[in-house]
């Protein structure tokens, strides 16, 4: 009986640290526009819109290819659901120097921002690219997703339009 009740707790804790891991807000980190401005991820999540971030490099086929898929729903995204995309580059110096080429050859309409020092990268703590989080209208960290797989944009917006009911 008291095993049971060690194990109850258990998972009762873990549950309450799941909940609060996966509600919790985007860290503050300094980011650099493509002019080379520097500006705080705060800036753009918890305006009163979801907000989705998704980290990506040039040298990433992946991460490319999702972007590709996306840019092809987003102005759709943006009208029905009023939401905000910001794709994050994790290239080192050597590679931002492609990136806006990149964006522009790509047509991608997303506010660009990089984390070459991988400082927001370390504060969310993950490994690999890409990488998405969803952000609710106050900044929550509300769902996240790792790879790609063709059609995996349909489940972003699944996501996204439960926030907007």
């Amino acid at each position: 009986m008291k095993l049971l009740n060690q194990l109850t707790l258990v998972v009762v804790f873990g549950l309450i640290s799941f909940t609060a891991t996966s509600q919790a807000l985007m860290p503050s980190a300094n980011l650099k526009t493509l002019d080379g401005s520097t500006v705080n991820i705060q800036d753009y999540v918890g305006q009163g819109k979801i907000t989705v971030v998704n980290f990506w490099a040039t040298w990433c086929t992946p991460c490319k290819k999702e972007l590709d898929a996306i840019a092809e729903y987003y102005p759709d995204w943006q009208e029905d659901y009023d939401v905000e995309f910001l794709a994050i580059t994790i290239d080192n110096a050597r590679g931002l120097a492609k990136v806006p080429a990149t964006v522009t050859s790509k047509g991608w309409e997303y506010t660009i921002l990089s984390d070459a020092n991988e400082e927001l990268k370390r504060a969310l703590n993950f490994q690999t690219i890409p990488q998405t989080f969803i952000l609710d209208k106050e900044g929550k960290i509300v769902w996240d997703h790792n790879g790609y797989t063709p059609g995996d944009e349909y489940e972003l917006e699944d996501q996204i339009a439960k926030l907007t009911k």
